[in-house]
C-alpha cells in the first residue's frame, strides 16, 4: 500500500473497482482463505486502514499496519503460512482460493501476458502474478535485506531460491479470471465494466425482471457503488414502492399499486445484482437470496390485498370469498417451481411479470376473472406435469 497513483498521492489500494477497494478485495480473499492475522504494509494509518480494520476483527482475524518490510519478521513464525499479495493485484477471489489454497506456491503466469500487463518478469518464460503462499520460516531471512528492500519482491525471490513450487493461473479469459494490477484510474475504470457483468448472472434462470435489473446495474450500478450507496439504498427504494402500492390500492387505485409492485420487484432484482458485486464471495450466486424471498412474502401479501379490494365490498362477495383466488393463485405460483424443475418455471417466480399482467386485466375491467382463470391454469398445469413425471418415473 506504499505505492502512490500516478496522478495523485492516495495509494493504489483504495482505488475502487465496482465500489470495491483493490485492498478491500484482498482483505475478502485473506478471511476466505482463513487468515488469522492480516499484516498491511503501508506509510501510517488512515481512516481506510480503520475501516479495513474493523472488517478483519470483526472476522476474527487479527490487524497488524507495518511501515517496512522486516518488521514481518516479528508478527511472523517458522509454524505460520505466509499469503503474500502485491501491491495493487485485484483478483477475483473464487480463482485466487482455488490456486492458493491448494498449497504453498509461487503464482506465475506466461511471461508475455505478465509483462504487458506490469507483472515483475520471473525468468525467461514467466512472469509473477504478485500472488504465492509460502512457510512463514522463510520470512526470517528479509531480516538479512535493506529496511527499505520491496518486501513482494524480496519474498518471492526467496520463496523460489527455497524451492517453492510455481502455479500457473488459468487463461484469462475464462470466466471470473480477472486477474490484473490496478495502478491507475484509467485501469480502474477498464476493468469495471466487465467486473461487473460476470457478477450479474447469479447462474439464475433468466426472466423479464432479471433482465431489465441486469440491465439497470449494467447502467446505474458503477455510480451507485461508488457513491456508496450501492444495493442498501436500492432495497429501501423497492421497500417504498411496496408500501406505495398497497397505499395506491387503499385509495381505490389498484392498477397502479400492481405497478409499483413490479417496478419494486425489478428494483430488488437489481439490488441483490449489486450485493453480489459489491461481495464477491464464493458463494456469490446466493448473496441476497434469502431477503429476495422475504420481499417476495411481502410482495405476494400486497398483490393479494389489491385484488382483493378490486372488487368492492358493495358489488363483490363477502372478504373471505374475494380473497380466495388471489391467494390460491399465488401459492400455485409459489409450489409450481418447486414442482417443475425447468427453466420456463423462472417466469413464475417473477412477480414484476405476474404484477404487470393483473395490472393489465384490472384496467380492461376483468381482473377477477383474469385472477380466477390464471389459478385454474396453474392448477390444470400442475396435475398435467405430475401425472407426465408418474409415468415417466413409474418402473
Amino acid at each position: 500500500m506504499l505505492e502512490p497513483v500516478p496522478t495523485g498521492t492516495a495509494p493504489r489500494a483504495f482505488l475502487r473497482v465496482g465500489g470495491i477497494s483493490v485492498a478491500r478485495q484482498q482483505l475478502t480473499l485473506a478471511l476466505a482463505l482463513q487468515a488469522e492475522r492480516v499484516i498491511c504494509l503501508a506509510s501510517g494509518v488512515t481512516p481506510e486502514l480503520v475501516d479495513l480494520q474493523h472488517q478483519a476483527e470483526d472476522a476474527g482475524a487479527g490487524f497488524h499496519v507495518i511501515s517496512h518490510a522486516r518488521a514481518l519478521v516479528g508478527l511472523v513464525t517458522a509454524t505460520d503460512e505466509v499469503v503474500a499479495l502485491g501491491d495493487g493485484l485485484f483478483a477475483s477471489v473464487p480463482i485466487a482460493m482455488g490456486l492458493l489454497g491448494q498449497g504453498p506456491c509461487v503464482l506465475v503466469q506466461p511471461i508475455e501476458q505478465g509483462l504487458s500487463a506490469g507483472f515483475e518478469r520471473i525468468d525467461l518464460n514467466h512472469a509473477a502474478a504478485a500472488a504465492m503462499r509460502v512457510p512463514g520460516r522463510l520470512v526470517e531471512r528479509i531480516a538479512e535485506l535493506p529496511a527499505d528492500c520491496d518486501a513482494m519482491s524480496a519474498l518471492q525471490r526467496i520463496a523460489l531460491q527455497a524451492g517453492v513450487p510455481q502455479r500457473a493461473l488459468p487463461p484469462l479469459s475464462q470466466d471470473g479470471a480477472f486477474w490484473t494490477l490496478i495502478r491507475s484510474e484509467d485501469d480502474a475504470h477498464a476493468l469495471e465494466p466487465a467486473w461487473i457483468r460476470q457478477r450479474t448472472g447469479g447462474g439464475e434462470d433468466f426472466n423479464l425482471s432479471r433482465g431489465l435489473a441486469r440491465a439497470a446495474v449494467h447502467g446505474f450500478g458503477p455510480s451507485l457503488l461508488h457513491a456508496g450507496s450501492g444495493a442498501g439504498s436500492v432495497v429501501l427504494a423497492a421497500l417504498a414502492l411496496a408500501l406505495l402500492g398497497l397505499g395506491a390500492g387503499w385509495f381505490a387505485l389498484v392498477p397502479l399499486g400492481l405497478f409499483l409492485c413490479a417496478l419494486g420487484w425489478v428494483l430488488r432484482e437489481s439490488a441483490v445484482m449489486l450485493a453480489r458485486i459489491q461481495s464477491d464471495s464464493p458463494n456469490r450466486g446466493m448473496v441476497g437470496v434469502a431477503r429476495r424471498a422475504a420481499y417476495a412474502w411481502l410482495i405476494d401479501g400486497i398483490m393479494v390485498t389489491l385484488l382483493a379490494w378490486e372488487a368492492t365490498p358493495g358489488d363483490g362477495p363477502p372478504a373471505a370469498e374475494r380473497f380466495f383466488a388471489p391467494v390460491m393463485l399465488f401459492a400455485l405460483a409459489r409450489i409450481l417451481p418447486r414442482a417443475i424443475q425447468h427453466r420456463w418455471t423462472a417466469w413464475l417466480k417473477d412477480r414484476a411479470v405476474i404484477a404487470l399482467g393483473l395490472a393489465t386485466a384490472v384496467i380492461a375491467g376483468v381482473g377477477s376473472e383474469a385472477v380466477h382463470g390464471a389459478a385454474l391454469a396453474l392448477a390444470a398445469l400442475g396435475i398435467v406435469s405430475g401425472s407426465l413425471q408418474a409415468r415417466i418415473t413409474r418402473p
